[in-house]
């Protein structure tokens, strides 16, 4: 089995590597973002929005390349679909990034302080089951006998994730005091951010029928 499926395909593998840079630095950027937005810092926020907004530009535009090569110079054809599917997985965990940073600035939510510490370990948790995943797809195109070396951490993460977001929406349904359509609204974004994590263990099942795949 050929444990390096980009071998000898140096433009190629350099795009894929800038590509999983795009999708690993869009994790980071929402972690800040949603730092500044429970400080109450409005301008990082918004910079950071416009911050990922570029990073996912960049990251289509590479993603096009790439499918746009593979096809064109019939590279990999028996792992083509699998890459390409990858890759269209991993721009919808960047897409996740934006899209929820965006659902903050166009709601606007006030989050009461008891909550902040709980999603800044939400956030901490759907981040790192992101980049287990970029860690894991790395390893795919680089050395696939790496692969569940990775996989297992995207998992672990989802768990972690799951377990705060419930935390925190049983914390959020305990205010009675609050309205009823506001805590609704808090659980919604909760949710909403879970999902992320939840994305990247999809990645990861479809990654590990793909890896099955090259083994036989």
């Amino acid at each position: 089995m050929e444990f390096n499926i980009l071998k000898k395909r140096f433009d190629i593998s350099r795009k894929t590597d800038d590509f999983l840079d795009k999708v690993s630095e869009s994790g980071i950027l929402f972690n800040l973002g949603m730092d500044a937005y429970l400080k109450g810092n409005i301008e990082s926020f918004t910079k950071k929005i416009q911050d990922i907004k570029k990073i996912e530009h960049e990251g289509d535009s590479l993603r096009r390349a790439l499918e746009e090569q593979l096809y064109t110079q019939s590279l990999i054809p028996e792992s083509r679909g699998d890459v390409l599917a990858l890759l269209e997985n991993m721009d919808g965990l960047l897409d996740r990034f934006k899209g929820a940073l965006w659902r903050f600035e166009i709601e606007r939510p006030d989050i009461y302080p008891e909550l902040h510490d709980d999603i800044r370990e939400l956030a901490v948790c759907v981040v790192e089951s992101v980049e287990a995943m970029v860690r894991s797809a790395r390893a795919f195109f680089k050395d696939i006998t790496s692969v569940a070396d990775h996989l297992h951490k995207v998992s672990h993460w989802e768990t972690q994730s799951d377990k705060v977001s419930t935390r925190i929406q049983k914390h959020i349904f305990t205010k009675s005091e609050l309205p009823l359509s506001y805590r609704m609204q808090l659980r919604d974004f909760i949710r909403h951010v879970d999902k992320i994590a939840d994305r990247a263990e999809d990645v990861a099942d479809k990654l590990r029928i793909y890896v099955i795949k090259r083994s036989l």
